[in-house]
């Protein structure tokens, strides 16, 4: 925003004073020579601010992309018209658990593998702002880290078929301490 105001501040500066006055209109411009050092600021400048935002850019994406040292992988399948998702035994301590619903300990980072059985889904959850799409014969991956406790809608954001609209569930983000019980009290209930 800074740099649009200062360029556009710069344009209607010299539309202003430099404007064509009446009576000059089939008169050449005085003949100038170049400000070479005028030419290698207006050159250098943007290069460096440019470069500057690069290299801010590559250390942002990679700090964001670092897998954290605790994390917690959930397999996603899609299918028409119904989320599956399924807790490995890294997860439970115990047998995988499948489920209908998505719970997930708050702050803790969540690494979704996202599959599909048959068509071309979207893997979404409005409150955690990311969208992934599902395609057949391909894993996707999805990493968030829930910031705030409550339940969320899970949403197929594709149309998927006659059934689109009933692809939902939810996720519900829980304290550690919730989720680890709720773990423990799904180890007696049969999967899938």
């Amino acid at each position: 925003m800074p740099i649009f105001v200062l360029v556009t501040g710069v344009i209607l500066y010299c539309v202003w004073q430099f404007h064509m006055k009446p009576g000059e209109e089939l008169k050449d411009g005085p003949p100038i020579h170049g400000n070479t050092r005028l030419e290698v600021l207006w050159t250098v400048l943007p290069a460096v601010l440019l470069m500057s935002m690069i290299g801010y850019s590559f250390v942002v994406l990679r700090d964001n992309e670092k897998k954290p040292a605790k994390e917690i992988q959930v397999e996603v399948t899609a299918q028409q018209f119904a989320w599956t998702f399924e807790y490995p035994s890294s997860v439970t301590h115990g047998a995988p658990r499948k489920t209908t619903q998505l719970y997930l300990p708050k702050g803790e980072s969540v690494r979704f593998n996202v599959r599909s059985k048959d068509v071309i889904h979207a893997f979404w959850i409005p409150a955690f702002r990311l969208q992934e799409d599902v395609v057949p014969g391909i894993t996707t991956h999805y990493r968030a880290t829930p910031d705030r406790l409550g339940s969320y809608p899970i949403v197929c954001n594709l149309l998927c078929g006659i059934g689109h609209s009933l692809m939902r569930s939810q996720v519900h983000v829980l304290r550690a301490e919730a989720f680890r019980s709720w773990l423990a009290s799904q180890q007696g209930v049969p999967s899938g």
